[in-house]
């Protein structure tokens, strides 16, 4: 076994779990296993525990209650919205006691600050919607109006763009396109509306490299080049991939320069570096060594990304 994949499964459970699942031969009861530990040990549990009553995290739902709303740009990731985007991010199992009791209280309390309607039914951003309706699929809550929302706000390039008020025909954002095609695909990638729209939706990146401009043919933004973890509501090509090889499990060849750009960075130990961290009020650090340091999250995600790739066999489990 390699001294990256031993790294990974001396993480977090969340991490050990999935580095079983994706990167080794492990029987599918040692990754239940393993799973269940998620629900108890480690970054969720102390997720779950942070949860108040009312089915709320730092008292909102968006926005942590104490946020100063005249700083338009100011993010924090310890409201109800990213810290169930976590949850699922670690695989809390659906069917767990503490996912259902978790999962009840926000879908019977939490409501949008945006008009006061149901965290399940949805907001109006395309990021925001995108990465709820994943949220309200992974946990299997009835997010049907999401998804609606969403279909209705794709822009004729094929991608999504979070300024709501936007004519169609204005170009997409790349943050906003991948929080859509998550979403859309854990809902429904099966419905022949919603495979359209996926479709589009990921010709839209492909067509550009997954980070660069069509009609310029340049970066367009070099964070986009930048592993990061947690990804919020963020971009960058790592996502793009991990997205992809669910996606277009046949392996696009237009995702060549992006794979390129990513082995590259993998460094003679086979790990991968934090390389953006976004900046925000968090609960915890997960990679408590930070930015410019070896991250196990970033380093999963790219050894199932080069796994895909590569058409490489598991590595063996040892339990």
């Amino acid at each position: 076994m390699s001294d990256a994949v031993q790294y990974l499964l001396a993480g977090d459970p969340s991490v050990r779990w999935q580095t079983m699942r994706d990167l080794t031969d492990a029987p599918a009861d040692a990754v239940a296993e393993a799973r269940a530990a998620v629900a108890t040990e480690g970054w969720a549990a102390r997720l779950l525990a942070l949860q108040s009553e009312d089915g709320r995290w730092d008292g909102g739902t968006y926005r942590p209650g104490w946020a100063n709303e005249e700083q338009a740009f100011f993010d924090a990731w310890t409201a109800t919205h990213f810290s169930l985007q976590s949850l699922m991010e670690y695989g809390l199992d659906p069917a767990s006691d503490a996912a259902r009791t978790a999962i009840g209280r926000v879908a019977e309390n939490v409501k949008w600050e945006y008009d006061g309607s149901a965290y399940f039914d949805g907001e109006v951003e395309p990021c925001i919607n995108g990465v709820a309706l994943a949220i309200g699929a992974y946990f299997e809550q009835d997010s049907a109006r999401i998804a609606a929302t969403l279909l209705a706000d794709q822009h004729t390039d094929g991608g999504w763009n979070c300024w709501t008020d936007e004519e169609p025909a204005a170009p997409s954002s790349f943050h906003s396109t991948i929080c859509a095609l998550e979403g859309l695909r854990a809902w429904g990638g099966t419905d022949e509306t919603i495979a359209a729209a996926l479709h589009r939706g990921e010709e839209y990146l492909l067509d550009r490299a997954l980070l660069r401009g069509k009609s310029t043919g340049e970066y367009v933004d070099l964070r986009f080049t930048m592993p990061s973890a947690p990804v919020r509501w963020y971009y960058d090509v790592l996502r793009a991939l991990d997205y992809l090889r669910l996606a277009r499990p046949e392996r696009d060849p237009r995702c060549a320069e992006a794979i390129d750009l990513l082995r590259a960075k993998q460094l003679e130990s086979g790990l991968f570096l934090l390389e953006n961290t976004h900046q925000g009020p968090t609960w915890f650090e997960l990679d408590m060594e930070g930015e410019g340091f070896p991250s196990r999250w970033v380093t999963l995600s790219a050894l199932r990304v080069l796994r895909w790739w590569d058409d490489a066999p598991s590595v063996h489990y040892e339990g």
